[in-house]
């Protein structure tokens, strides 16, 4: 049995269930059911991870803030796992490395909140206070769901078969095929740039594929490298019960968390003494760790010597997040403890240049919304901090949505104002980059790679250029 020692710790962002039996029924219910993903693909996505580390391939994780059980829908599903791939076929082109795809997806249904409850205005427009929204998997959005209920649990589990069910089908039946790059969803993309930039990524792609053919390296296209991909699934690990009820053991007694292939903890949760650490040092599953401004130095090297005390490269993949007026003040601090530590060579630098430039919207302040530009500029400043450093960036974590229109972030390629964002702001949480916005990072990101891997230098002027290109597109040929 996968241990339990986690109970013993404080454990942060609880949910308090009014009926503790209810809650157990549940959960000895979900112990019964088979697991989400298995042993087998968690230890592949360990070796992948592990060749990021050594800076042989690329992490990619990406997808929603939040997920809503009504996100179980094809189209959704299929939209997510096309941009996922457009984004890694950019990035592979320009870097020349594998890319790991990490979904956020099939059981980010829980969400970490600042304060217990919260005032929402009602249809007669008085105010009411009512329990924090914690995700669907804890309670409903409505102001009459707000009571957390532990059957909540058991339709997570099951939305998030249906979804993997669906992303496995989808994956096998040639959504991935590299054979017909043209074919890709790329439709609704408006600027010329970017459909420029991929009508030649498409074009090298078949040019290769048809020399394989003709020497024989790719005989009838049956080649399964180039028909289909891994896409590995991760979700915060904020609910433990959860969490505990789907982990397993394997025949030589190692603790799986069967809920998905990778889970991180967030700022909320990474309490050396506390029971989400505790719980992640017993299991197998690669992890997470959000790395903020609120993470002091040697506590990160401490994290580390506590999560990783056997050094197995990728094991950990530390996600900053400062924000782009504060990267400059932190980043170097804590690449510096961690090269000064025995961690230096298996730990995976990532960067989440969402969370830190998160802002009201000038127009409606009670809106979120993120500047593209600060994005980016988080985003760049991480890979040069990083190569100025003698240090690694491994990846990108980016919170986006593959569905059409979407208007929550403001700027990239579409050049969305503020008076845009209420055109079609969709998210119940957290602002998202939409699809072209995330095709820009893709394309920032595979030539900030080509010029490192070429020499190029001169990573700035390369930045800017390429910004200014992706917003006039008067640039493009």
């Amino acid at each position: 049995m996968p241990t339990d020692t986690w109970r013993a710790k404080p454990i942060a962002q609880d949910v308090p269930y009014p009926d503790p039996a209810a809650l157990k029924e549940v959960l000895t219910q979900l112990q019964d059911l088979p697991g989400l993903v298995t042993p087998v693909e968690i230890d592949r996505l360990r070796s992948q991870l592990g060749r990021v580390a050594d800076g042989q391939a690329f992490l990619l994780q990406c997808g929603d803030c939040a997920e809503l059980f009504s996100y179980c829908n094809p189209k959704q599903i299929e939209a997510k796992i096309k941009l996922t791939l457009l984004m890694s076929l950019i990035i592979i082109h320009g870097a020349r490395l594998p890319v790991v795809r990490v979904g956020r997806i099939a059981g980010q249904y829980a969400k970490p909140r600042s304060k217990p409850t919260e005032k929402v205005t009602l249809a007669n427009d008085e105010t009411k206070e009512v329990l924090s929204f914690r995700g669907d998997n804890v309670n409903g959005l409505g102001v009459d769901e707000r009571t957390p209920d532990p059957q909540r649990l058991l339709k997570a589990y099951f939305h998030s078969a249906a979804t993997l069910n669906h992303v496995r089908g989808c994956l096998s039946s040639g959504m991935a095929d590299l054979h017909a790059p043209h074919a890709w969803s790329f439709h609704h993309v408006q600027n010329k740039y970017l459909q420029h930039e991929f009508e030649r990524i498409a074009d090298s792609i078949t040019d290769s594929l048809d020399f394989m053919k003709t020497v024989g390296a790719d005989p009838g296209g049956t080649s399964n490298v180039l028909n289909t991909v891994d896409y590995f699934t991760s979700h915060e690990g904020l609910m433990l019960e959860y969490e505990h009820a789907l982990t397993h053991d394997d025949t030589h007694q190692r603790s799986y968390d069967l809920s998905a292939h990778t889970i991180w903890l967030g700022d909320r949760t990474r309490q050396l003494d506390g029971a989400h650490v505790e719980f992640v040092k017993h299991i197998q599953n690669p992890i997470g760790i959000k790395v903020g401004p609120s993470m002091d130095a040697q506590e990160l090297v401490d994290m580390l010597d506590a999560v990783n005390p056997w050094l197995e490269k990728g094991r950990v993949t530390l996600i900053s997040r400062y924000g782009a007026s504060k990267i400059h003040e932190y980043l170097p601090k804590h690449i510096q403890a961690v090269k000064n530590s025995r961690h230096q060579d298996h730990v995976i630098w990532c960067c989440d240049p969402m969370h830190g430039n998160t802002i009201a919207s000038t127009a409606n302040p009670s809106v979120k919304t993120r500047i593209f530009s600060d994005v980016v500029a988080e985003l760049s400043a991480a890979m040069r901090l990083h190569a100025s450093m003698g240090s690694r960036l491994g990846g990108v974590h980016l919170e986006l949505t593959g569905d059409e229109g979407v208007t929550e972030c403001v700027g990239g390629s579409m050049e969305l104002s503020d008076d845009d964002l209420m055109r079609c702001y969709r998210t119940h949480c957290d602002p998202r980059l939409n699809y072209e916005q995330s095709l820009d990072i893709a394309f920032m990101i595979s030539q900030v790679l080509r010029s490192q891997r070429l020499g190029l230098g001169d990573e700035d002027a390369m930045i800017q250029a390429l910004s200014q290109s992706m917003t006039d597109e008067s640039d493009a040929p």
